[in-house]
């Protein structure tokens, strides 16, 4: 039970400004409005002070010292992968008549190599250590394009801010990490907090395990883990995991020569697809296969190895079989995991720039294949990656990149799919360069 002065201070968070009325707070946010916990267990009623905000230093969410996150797994029988990255400077979110600053994250879900969502996250920690949620943009992408904006939520306008993971969690918390009744609602009861994991590259203990109620009344289990933040979930039979984060799992000293000879020698085999140049291809997948093995012996992070040893063997497949388009699509995913590992050693912001060049030939082999969603949604995720590295390039670099950016947009809304990869070509050889 809280205490007379916690429940005072409660009732004058309620009333401050942009924020919903006791009962709602109290309101469970369910649908039916039924399976949320007893108000008695929450911790996330007190008001945050924020003094600090974006130094997000908590273990469990450690947002500000989390540059970048690859997870990986499945959802409905097809690859998934995500992309979690920091993005620069700040912003500032009003609510409680304050000027709150905040740290924004950018997700991109990425569902059977289609660009499937993007949601940019807005989180500050507040002075006892929690951290807090404070809205979310929500870009849900069908064929390529925006469908859907479902989801999107800002503290002081829609609701209060919520609380995405307590300062010292323990078993039978109950909180709220999205709590905009009709919009959002999200309710984690914790479960274990010594859960052991399987970490990138050995265990990791101290993991928080949780179970996350949802809008509709069904339940999804989630691990986050220090120095990782959201680790692990699963439901259903889908899994997303975290495969890679830095600085966390960085390196030290100089990246293996082997991995930049197995990007180049990726390209060299995109070409030999286009060119159908089956002695090349196979002379240069033998060095790939070589090159692998010298890599893996350094046991790289097993989930990007898991999957890039499915990608090998069908690259080898698309070799042997003589099958262009699979060829191309296979040195593509072979090529992707390459820069995930070069994370471990180089910035992200110049992991990122070459993940720009990836796209534009990923753009280029969709175009190929007529495939005008696809198309769309490559350049659509290279507007998105462009975000990533602003601040980095100088404004000659930073004014090319967007107006090349917008060449191969305007192409594709003019339909022209042999413009668009024509573009696509020159901005990759100049992103190379």
């Amino acid at each position: 039970m809280r205490t007379t002065t916690a429940a005072l201070t409660v009732l004058l968070f309620w009333a401050s400004p942009g924020v919903p009325s006791p009962a709602a707070a109290g309101d469970c946010g369910t649908y039916d409005g039924r399976g949320c916990a007893a108000e008695s267990r929450r911790v996330d009623l007190a008001v945050p002070q924020f003094s600090n905000p974006t130094n997000i230093t908590n273990p469990l969410f450690p947002i500000s010292r989390l540059h970048s996150a690859l997870l990986l797994g499945h959802v409905d029988g097809k690859r998934f992968r995500t992309e979690t990255t920091l993005l620069p400077g700040t912003e500032t979110v009003a609510w409680n008549g304050q000027q709150v600053p905040v740290l924004v994250s950018q997700y991109m879900a990425f569902l059977g190599r289609e660009l499937e969502e993007v949601a940019l996250d807005r989180y500050a920690q507040a002075d006892d250590g929690s951290v807090w949620y404070l809205g979310e943009d929500v870009f849900d992408y069908r064929n390529g394009s925006v469908a859907i904006t479902e989801g999107t939520w800002l503290a002081g306008r829609d609701g209060p801010p919520a609380m995405i993971m307590p300062a010292t969690p323990r078993v039978g918390d109950v909180y709220r990490p999205e709590n905009v009744p009709g919009v959002v609602f999200e309710e984690v009861t914790v479960t274990d907090v010594s859960r052991t994991v399987r970490g990138p590259t050995g265990p990791v203990t101290g993991g928080l395990a949780v179970d996350e109620l949802h809008l509709d009344g069904t339940h999804e289990a989630k691990v986050f883990a220090p120095g990782y933040g959201e680790f692990r979930t699963a439901g259903d039979g889908d899994v997303e995991a975290l495969a890679l984060a830095v600085p966390t799992d960085a390196r030290s000293g100089p990246e293996p020569a082997r991995l930049g000879s197995l990007v180049t020698s990726v390209e060299a085999i995109l070409e030999s697809a286009r060119l159908r140049n089956w002695p090349a291809a196979s002379a240069t997948a033998r060095r790939v296969k070589a090159d692998w093995r010298a890599v893996r012996a350094d046991a790289p992070p097993w989930r990007v190895g898991a999957r890039l040893d499915r990608d090998l063997a069908a690259l080898d497949r698309a070799v042997e079989r003589r099958r262009p388009a699979r060829l191309a699509q296979a040195a593509l995913d072979v090529w992707q995991s390459v820069l995930d590992l070069q994370l471990r050693y180089r910035p992200p912001a110049q992991v990122d720039v070459a993940r720009l060049h990836l796209w534009t030939q990923q753009l280029r082999v969709l175009a190929a294949a007529h495939d005008l969603g696809g198309v769309t949604g490559a350049v659509a995720t290279l507007e998105w990656i462009r975000d990533r590295v602003t601040g980095t390039l100088t404004v000659a670099e930073q004014q090319d990149l967007d107006g090349r950016l917008r060449d191969i947009r305007g192409a594709i809304d003019a339909r022209n799919l042999r413009a668009a990869a024509d573009h696509a070509a020159r901005l990759g050889a100049r992103l190379r360069g």
